[in-house]
């Protein structure tokens, strides 16, 4: 094993730093990409509709202090 020294740490750790910058690559696409995506149909209301009662009870079991799935 190589003699552990500042200089051979700072050598490391720049390479790691380049390797990194290299891997951390910006996603293709972001959020903005899917607006407008569905159709305001019956279908994607009642969708939406379940979707929220879910959340909201989940939220309400969250302030009974009830556990999830026990119904």
């Amino acid at each position: 094993m190589p003699e552990l020294t500042l200089e051979a740490l700072a050598a490391r750790v720049a390479e790691l730093e380049r390797k990194l910058a290299a891997a951390s690559t910006p996603p293709a696409q972001d959020w903005r990409s899917v607006v407008g995506m569905f159709v305001d149909d019956e279908f994607t209301r009642s969708w939406i509709a379940e979707t929220e009662a879910i959340r909201e009870a989940d939220r309400q079991a969250a302030r009974d202090g009830t556990p999830e799935g026990s119904e």
